[in-house]
């Protein structure tokens, strides 16, 4: 017999891929299953998604974990025995431990093992002792190297990082549905790519190097993933000090750079000296540097940048350095970037508006959020999924009433194709309109009303639109105008063409400067 007793040989090999595997992508399940076999319990997706049952530990993780422990403490026995191992299979007893370690060191973390340290100051050291003590029972034997021994504290950050990373993806990207569960995937892969081990071996030290590019449609929720990327970086642990180097939620910012003017950018992300410009009268540090070593810094709207910063922001993604405006000294940049935009960069190259080199700085790693519609497409019932997710964020204790009254409203009262143009964000105010007045008009809806019959500008450009007379960008610039004479209000027409507000104004005047 083996070192590894050939009827568990299998659930070993299983339990030791699920320990690498993405929690979001399908083969999580199919490990599972082959982990188990005729035990497993069939699940109703392939796919996790927030819902109040799989919140809770799952059948198939209790039944792994049992099943783990006796096997792992089996094979324990026999290494203090002294018994002849090989490598692949001393390989094999290093996962299936790590597996326990890692959801055991979960439950001490909220607090189901120790509850005396559920949101208590010294958790973290707490944690780390009792972590120690199961790390040198399992992983530091007599006269044993094992691949993980030496890797006591490294392993103890990595088993942190991959909470933080679960636990801020999980709420974030809300949906039942496949849409919804690649974008759970991708998310992870963003922070540990797809290979969790050799994210663990090396690329851990240098992930931050790389760009995040997060792309979509207004309103599909990109902050929301660039703050689990964000918030999900790897810490490092001091066990002199008992804690780690930083908190997450204190080193992630986020810069809307369409709500800043040209020249206040500059300084906002790079900082200034004392005087570089009127008002300056002392200096200050920007986000690039307040971000520090552990952080991580969203630009929002990263399309809105001018020419000038697009060429100071490339060399930050270059060399990690940059300058302060009015200083020569060279400061370096150790965070990370993540960039978001609801606008075509390809097509903001080719018209002049955005560096191509600074572009392919940006899409090493590309995040697009799903629309709404898309959502709705794959499961309708995802409507009500999501419904009932922002229901009980906006009026907790009537979580189930209200979910009942806005699906039954929308069912009576928008068609089974609406397309939700505002996507997410429209949905919520969709669901708090309807808690306050019973109602909700979409806004597409007010302008057609507040717009009887034909325009002249419609028909001017149909007949445009007929004769092919208009490049793609006289096009846009009509399209614009059009909205903001019916609307009054670049804000209102921005919204309802999913564009920026300021690129609509600037279309406007476009159009208006070409008018013979």
């Amino acid at each position: 017999m083996g070192f590894i007793p050939a009827e568990d040989l299998a659930f070993v090999r299983a339990v030791s891929e699920l320990s690498n595997a993405n929690p979001f992508l399908p083969e999580r399940l199919q490990l599972e299953n082959a982990a188990l076999g005729d035990a497993f319990v069939a699940e109703p997706h392939d796919y996790w998604s927030l819902t109040s049952e799989q919140t809770q530990r799952r059948s198939n993780l209790v039944l792994i974990l049992d099943r783990a422990r006796k096997v792992a403490e089996a094979l324990r026995n026999k290494l203090l025995r002294k018994s002849v191992v090989a490598d692949e299979q001393l390989g094999l007893y290093d996962d299936l431990v790590l597996y326990i370690l890692f959801y055991e060191q979960l439950d001490v973390w909220g607090g189901k093992r120790l509850p005396e340290l559920s949101d208590q100051p010294g958790t973290e050291q707490a944690t780390w002792k009792w972590y120690s003590t199961q790390f040198e029972y399992w992983l530091q034997l007599p006269g044993l190297q094992l691949p993980s021994h030496m890797q006591k504290l490294h392993l103890f950050e990595i088993f942190h990082q991959i909470y933080r990373a679960f636990f801020h993806i999980f709420p974030c990207v809300i949906g039942h549905s496949s849409p919804a569960a690649k974008l759970r995937a991708r998310i992870w892969q963003s922070i540990f790519t797809h290979d969790l081990k050799r994210y663990r071996r090396s690329l851990y030290r240098s992930m931050h190097q790389v760009t995040t590019l997060v792309t979509g449609p207004s309103g599909s929720g990109k902050d929301l993933v660039a703050q689990a990327i964000g918030m999900s970086r790897y810490i490092p642990f001091d066990p002199r000090q008992g804690a780690f180097a930083a908190s997450p939620a204190e080193c992630y910012f986020g810069v809307n750079i369409s709500a800043m003017s040209r020249s206040l950018v500059e300084a906002e992300l790079f900082g200034h000296a004392k005087g570089a410009f009127t008002g300056a009268a002392a200096a200050r540090a920007g986000w690039l540097e307040t971000c520090g070593k552990h952080g991580a810094l969203l630009l929002d709207e990263i399309g809105e940048l001018d020419g000038t910063t697009q060429v100071k922001l490339l060399r930050v993604l270059q060399n990690r350095q940059f300058q302060r405006v009015g200083e020569t000294r060279i400061r370096d940049f150790e965070g990370k970037i993540i960039a978001a935009t609801n606008r075509d960069l390809q097509h903001a190259i080719e018209v002049g508006a955005f560096r191509e080199d600074l572009y392919y700085r940006l899409c090493a790693d590309v995040i697009e959020t799903p629309s709404l519609a898309s959502q709705v497409r794959d499961n309708p019932d995802v409507l009500e999924n999501i419904v009932a997710h922002i229901a009980g964020r906006v009026a907790a204790g009537e979580q189930e009433a209200l979910t009942q009254e806005v699906t039954e409203w929308l069912k009576r009262n928008l068609p089974d194709d609406y397309h939700w143009p505002g996507n997410i964000r429209e949905l919520e105010q969709c669901v708090r309109n309807i808690l306050i007045h019973g109602s909700y008009e979409p806004a597409r809806s007010r302008a057609v009303a507040s717009t009887p019959g034909h325009s002249p500008e419609a028909d001017r450009l149909a007949a445009q639109l007929q004769s092919l007379s208009l490049t793609a960008d006289e096009l846009l610039s009509e399209y614009c105008r059009m909205a903001y004479s019916q609307t009054k209000s670049f804000e209102k027409a921005a919204r309802l063409l999913q564009l920026d507000r300021r690129t609509v104004r600037a279309k406007v005047d476009r159009a208006a400067t070409a008018e013979p």
